[in-house]
């Protein structure tokens, strides 16, 4: 039997997420997580910073600095909200919806780039394989906490 848990340290580093930096776009250095944060701000209409952070599956404290680093590279906006002043809502920024387009792009033509070794019924079978396995993952009681022991 293969060993799993390789398989999946190994597309971990393929895909960068263990990378300082994912990339540079428009002179900013944006780290992995700072690129979900940017991807989901731009999905998702004015989130509150509460939805992002339980979206991410991260700590609100840890979230905030996070938010903070991208407020202070003009990426992102946050406004408190009129109905209620302890919320505040999440917006990019005409910069922070450039560098998350980019980003977005760049990430695009990579998988595109990846798939292009595949025939079309290995790609069709490699994408239905990761919604089955994210869906299984969704269901677990342990996703998105570190693991403990």
């Amino acid at each position: 039997m293969e060993n799993t848990r390789e398989l999946f340290q190994n597309m971990t580093r393929y895909l960068g997420l263990l990378n300082k930096n994912c990339c540079t776009v428009g002179g900013h250095d944006i780290s992995p997580v700072q690129s979900h944060i940017l991807y989901e701000i731009d999905r998702q209409h004015k989130p509150s910073m509460q939805q992002i952070a339980e979206t991410l599956g991260t700590d609100i404290t840890t979230f905030s600095r996070q938010v903070q680093s991208l407020t202070k590279m003009n990426l992102v906006e946050k406004t408190p909200d009129p109905s209620d002043r302890r919320v505040y809502t999440l917006s990019l920024t005409v910069e922070g919806k450039y560098v998350a387009t980019t980003i977005d792009a760049q990430m695009n033509e990579y998988l595109n780039e990846v798939f292009s070794y595949l025939t079309d019924f290995e790609r069709e079978t490699v994408i239905r394989s990761v919604k089955l396995f994210n869906d299984a993952m969704a269901k677990s009681s342990k996703c998105c906490f570190p693991v403990t022991g």
